[in-house]
């Protein structure tokens, strides 16, 4: 496991709602892979952040937990290089929680569109428990206790992390007398304790999912909950019928009609993963001018995601056979972890003349 703390530290996670996909892929794991090489990162699995909605679901977090970390070491996560811990082993988060819920207003929180667009997606109403109001606020704790420069996101998360800027600018401001006025870049070097951490988007800011557009017209993103998702797990099977049902164009009634590349999923998933640029650009030419049919570029679209998604399936039926190894993955992560987590807190209550022992 990497213990270089000369390298920039980055930390990121998901919340265990099960399997990953295509969107977790372009939003953030992709940036992953190609940062554990070059800085020190710690991947957060948010089982905490799950009971917001699913606390009468245990057994099914649990086992979200351990399909979550499968997805981490199929996709290349390597445990020598990053760090994979579970939020509810890491005490510290929750002290640093209640501190942090200190700083913030409520009518803050309730301005993070972040909040409504769950409470509304997910029919909410008024029947979602505090726990879930608070969740913003672990979210800041989740990523202020490992104090990192950087943290790949995907965009629905950016609200979140200008709540957690807000959160680090406050504690600094208040505890560790740093001039408000300071530039964000300049707060540690005037003896701030939390760096003022930037966000760092995937290649694709929002992936969208393969079915069609929501009520307000607008084509949905890809996820789990609306059954529009392409799986890192999925079979060449399971692709090819996805694919086949992906939505497209409505008013393309047969192949020789002119068709629309312009919000149709189809020529997005294109864009987004076919690496035959040449294949791409002229295949769209043909599909505006009614010489291609859907079924053919689906048909080329299901060998590229087949390609893409096969090697990480056969990594993760292999990891799943060794689920000894994944728990020590696991356990051996959340062990450096809480190190970290531990000496922060501390640093943290010392700032807050909070220390006693």
């Amino acid at each position: 496991m990497n213990t270089n703390t000369t390298q920039q530290r980055v930390l990121t996670g998901d919340t265990p709602t099960g399997r990953l996909h295509l969107g977790h892929w372009v939003g953030s794991l992709e940036n992953r892979l190609q940062m554990q090489t070059e800085y020190d990162c710690f991947f957060l699995i948010a089982n905490v952040q799950a009971f917001t909605t699913r606390a009468d679901q245990p057994t099914e977090v649990h086992q979200s937990v351990i399909e979550i970390a499968l997805d981490y070491l199929a996709a290349g996560i390597d445990p020598k290089k990053s760090t994979i811990f579970i939020q509810s082993e890491i005490p510290a988060i929750a002290e640093l929680t209640v501190f942090f819920s200190m700083l913030i207003p409520y009518p803050r929180v309730m301005r993070n569109p972040t909040i409504k667009d769950e409470i509304r997606d997910k029919g909410l109403g008024e029947n979602y428990p505090f726990g879930f109001l608070l969740y913003p606020i672990s979210q800041a704790a989740d990523i202020l206790t490992f104090r990192p420069a950087l943290v790949p996101v995907g965009e629905d998360q950016l609200p979140h992390i200008e709540l957690t800027r807000e959160v680090a600018r406050r504690f600094n401001q208040m505890y560790c007398h740093v001039d408000p006025h300071t530039e964000d870049a300049d707060y540690l070097k005037q003896g701030g304790l939390f760096p003022i951490l930037e966000g760092k988007l995937g290649r694709l800011r929002r992936l969208v999912g393969i079915g069609g557009p929501g009520p307000d017209g607008n084509l949905l993103k890809m996820s789990k909950s609306l059954n529009n998702a392409i799986f890192l797990s999925d079979d060449p099977d399971t692709i090819k019928k996805k694919v086949m049902a992906m939505y497209t164009d409505p008013s393309r009634l047969k192949a020789t009609d002119k068709g629309h590349i312009e919000n149709n999923p189809l020529w997005i998933f294109h864009e987004t993963f076919n690496k035959d640029v040449a294949w791409v650009a002229a295949a769209k030419q043909r599909y505006q001018a009614g010489t291609i049919g859907d079924v053919e570029c689906k048909q080329r679209l299901i060998e590229v995601l087949v390609e893409l998604i096969e090697p990480i399936r056969q990594r993760r039926l292999q990891y799943e056979q060794d689920l000894h190894y994944v728990n020590a993955v696991l356990r051996d992560g959340t062990a450096r972890a809480n190190e970290v987590a531990n000496h922060t807190l501390q640093l943290a209550k010392e700032a807050m003349r909070q220390r006693y022992f």
